[in-house]
């Protein structure tokens, strides 16, 4: 049996513990001006990008590679990967698609970091996956829709951006 004496040593014990597990996470990804975990708030932030990307182009039920490939062009362009940097990334995320159950954690990292006309230049883009294969889905619109709105982008900015991309096909 446990004395009363040995079991608050062992809460104490585990109380510092945690606290120390806390202090330890905050430090290495929540202070701001750490470099490294800008860096994978950068990486989270495209990977979020990424996922809607690929909701999108899923959300049809038809894999066309004409989307696959307009997804490759959007991450080269909006972020200067290379080919292979591009590829890993849409692999990572393809994995982090199937994982979730919802868009919020991608959502809240945009709204976090990306200014309005950030966000709309993301809704372009999901635009230009949609219509990549020449043909565009109800399932397409609805899901760019309920995103757009999930970013705070406007109606008029939403339609804007359908049209500027329909218009430069």
């Amino acid at each position: 049996m446990i004395s009363h004496s040995q079991r608050r040593y062992d809460d104490r014990f585990w109380q510092t513990l945690m606290l120390k597990a806390i202090k330890d996470f905050f430090d290495n990804y929540l202070i701001p001006g750490n470099e490294e975990s800008e860096a994978q708030l950068e990486q989270s932030i495209r990977l979020a990008v990424v996922v809607l990307l690929i909701e999108i182009a899923e959300s049809d039920y038809d894999h066309a590679t004409e989307e696959r490939h307009a997804i490759l062009n959007a991450i080269q362009k909006h972020f200067g990967l290379n080919r292979v940097s591009a590829e890993q990334l849409i692999a990572l995320a393809k994995q982090e698609h199937d994982d979730s159950t919802d868009y919020f954690q991608f959502t809240r990292l945009i709204n976090e970091h990306y200014s309005a006309e950030q966000k709309v230049k993301i809704v372009e883009t999901f635009w230009r996956v949609a219509f990549a294969d020449q043909e565009l889905h109800r399932y397409e619109e609805h899901v760019i829709r309920r995103l757009a709105d999930l970013i705070h982008v406007s109606h008029s900015d939403f339609i804007a951006a359908k049209h500027r991309v329909m218009n430069s096909s």
